[in-house]
């Protein structure tokens, strides 16, 4: 995501140096979207103008993992707004979660 807040442009070589970094993993990046292309008969361009308002609608939706110690994941669909972290007196951190109704 952080990509996409930072460039104008897509450069998909910048992109995968980047966000991948290893050659390995680049490799497998562009096998997958190649073979992503020929399934869906699609033709992705390897470089386009990045629209600020898609990355900002997408970004709300970005789902993120808070991993805490071995035993919680808690998985943020939303606004982060609304958790809220501190240490107690005991120095031990937490997180407080605010919303409006339990589903």
């Amino acid at each position: 995501m952080d990509y996409f807040k930072n460039h104008t442009e897509f450069d998909q070589d910048e992109f995968t140096q980047e966000v991948f970094q290893e050659e390995k993993t680049i490799q497998s990046y562009k096998n997958y979207s190649d073979r992503y292309q020929q399934e869906n008969d699609v033709q992705v361009q390897d470089n386009f103008a990045i629209s600020e308002h898609a990355v900002k609608k997408q970004a709300r939706a970005f789902k993120s993992v808070l991993k805490l110690d071995k035993n919680f994941h808690i998985y943020i669909h939303g606004d982060r707004n609304k958790i809220e972290h501190g240490v107690d007196d005991n120095g031990r951190k937490f997180y407080k979660i605010f919303y409006e109704q339990e589903s």
